[in-house]
């Protein structure tokens, strides 16, 4: 094969703001990437999930009040981003304690396994937010 019909991948290295947009991200990489962020938004959002958390069980009061507050569009988006976050952070989570056993290592199936997390956790998703607008 000629060197000419050969067409290589250019090499990045030390990547500087103007080159990421040019970036491929394999799945995998792109998966623990969404881990952290899921993983960090679940944390910013502690304080809104442990006020919800305590509206629930204080009084009948305050569970009226916690289903007027949850039937808010904006409260269901946030809900809904919180979903996606618990979801995809899980199941990376069981992919990545997966890689510490040493199983699915290779080139091939770390694509594979980067790429499935994120389906399937888009997938359970959208059914949660079925659920959370009430569609069944």
């Amino acid at each position: 094969m000629s060197e000419l019909a050969k067409k290589s991948r250019p090499q990045f290295r030390n990547i500087s703001i103007t080159q990421l947009m040019n970036y491929r991200l394999p799945a995998a990489g792109l998966m623990s990437i969404l881990h952290r962020i899921s993983g960090a938004g679940m944390f910013l959002t502690l304080p809104f999930m442990i006020w919800i958390f305590d509206l629930s069980l204080t009084s009948e009061l305050s569970y009226a009040q916690l289903m007027e507050v949850i039937s808010s569009p904006l409260v269901k988006i946030i809900l809904c981003g919180l979903s996606w976050a618990f979801l995809h952070h899980l199941l990376a989570g069981i992919r990545h304690l997966v890689s510490d056993l040493h199983i699915g290592l290779s080139k091939e199936s770390t694509g594979r396994w980067g790429s499935g997390v994120m389906l399937s956790a888009l997938a359970l998703s959208v059914v949660a937010w079925l659920k959370i607008f009430g569609v069944f």
